[in-house]
């Protein structure tokens, strides 16, 4: 048997001519592999069948999509994860699910190496290829675009010559990629961070410009994770979908950043996550009321470090592990109830309860019946300032 490289195929033109490029330039048999992580359009059925008509010699389809929610996603929810604040995560999320798969399977067809359709100028690359490197260190890593000199201009030309059963999505003068936890959309007029986005952009998100009446949803959340909506239980996936559609209708997640890819360059982007932006909203405020001020303030931190690993390819790494212990153990008590209203584009926290709150309305109260000792803080702000009172008498005294 000749040897195989398996290519993780998304079914568009830069991967399907890729079968036939990576063939002719490595001499290798070449195994499709797609997933589905929840990115709808195109049957999978329909994507398999293409690769076998682009001269794969194996094409193979995965159902990933609960796995996606389960093991992916809901780590993203615990740990807020918003890239430089703004992004939450929607392609870089993906990577190591689809590496994970493409690395089983190459180890089950005894293959040396994978591929995949990334350029070498941007993010995604890192990501597959530094998973592969956690993953299977032995596996060698090829990209057709960026190693094998398949630019645009002639992956069209040998679709054309060799009748390649592809759509003209080469037409589309933008990049799109989309999974159930949201869409990104870059290149074409959007190089231009001046040009404002247009309309037609977005697939996942309705205009939120458009007057409509608001809808309330409450989302139930247990140890973290969103267990139910208005008191209908659903999975992860369920709850997402739903979301999806539910925020979505109000416009809610659309997002346009100008980001810092981890090869050094600003890239302007365009995303759309209505579940994501709406539940990190939710679980947020639900860690506000029951998460102790001092853990609050460091697993902010945490966040952020953690947002970076997984947007710079390190899902794998030693220290992303460590940190998801860390953030698994901060939900232990976020459990509870959030309401939402869903309007104009946003998602805006109405109401907040839980079993598990540290807000105490004795405590907090300014009516009768504060439980709230006041004349106890005189004496703590004076402990409180006192190294501040003595350096500025040094400060002072200097002057």
């Amino acid at each position: 048997m000749a040897e195989r490289v398996v290519l993780a195929y998304s079914g568009g033109l830069d991967t399907s001519v890729g079968i036939g490029w990576l063939k002719d330039a490595t001499g290798k048999e070449v195994v499709a592999l797609a997933i589905d992580v929840g990115q709808g359009g195109e049957n999978m059925d329909d994507i398999r069948q293409r690769a076998l008509d682009c001269g794969a010699v194996e094409s193979l389809v995965v159902d990933a999509k609960e796995e996606f929610a389960n093991d992916y996603l809901m780590p993203a929810l615990k740990a807020n994860a918003m890239y430089q604040k703004t992004y939450p995560l929607v392609s870089a999320l993906s990577r190591p699910l689809i590496s994970k798969h493409l690395a089983r399977v190459a180890k089950e067809l005894g293959a040396s190496s994978v591929a995949h359709g990334c350029t070498g100028k941007g993010n995604d690359q890192v990501r597959f290829e530094a998973a592969i490197a956690a993953l299977a260190p032995d596996l060698t890593s090829i990209a057709p675009v960026r190693d094998l000199a398949l630019t645009r201009d002639k992956a069209i030309l040998y679709a054309e010559e060799h009748n390649l059963p592809i759509r003209q999505s080469a037409k589309n003068p933008y990049s799109i990629d989309k999974n159930v936890w949201g869409r990104a959309v870059e290149t074409g007029f959007l190089e231009d961070p001046w040009n404002a986005p247009i309309e037609d952009l977005y697939e996942y998100t309705q205009d939120p410009t458009i007057p409509r009446e608001a809808d309330e949803v409450t989302i139930t959340f247990v140890a973290g994770i969103p267990t139910a909506i208005d008191g209908v239980s659903y999975t992860p996936l369920g709850i997402v979908e739903q979301l999806n559609t539910l925020a979505g209708k109000h416009g809610v997640g659309r997002i346009d950043v100008v980001e810092d890819r981890l090869i050094g360059i600003k890239s302007r982007e365009v995303y759309e996550a209505p579940a994501a932006v709406a539940l990190i909203t939710a679980h947020e405020a639900l860690e506000a009321l029951t998460l102790e001020r001092d853990l609050a303030r460091y697993k902010r931190g945490v966040e952020a470090e953690w947002s970076n690993l997984v947007y710079d390819g390190l899902w794998f790494s030693g220290l992303k592990r460590s940190l998801d212990v860390f953030i698994d153990d901060t939900q232990k008590y976020v459990s509870g109830d959030i309401r939402l209203k869903l309007q104009g584009g946003r998602a805006t926290v109405t109401g907040q309860k839980s079993a598990q709150s540290l807000y105490d309305f004795d405590l907090a109260t300014y009516d009768t019946g504060d439980t709230f000792d006041q004349s106890l803080s005189k004496g703590f702000i004076e402990i409180w300032s006192l190294p501040s009172r003595i350096s500025a008498r040094r400060d002072l005294a200097g002057s």
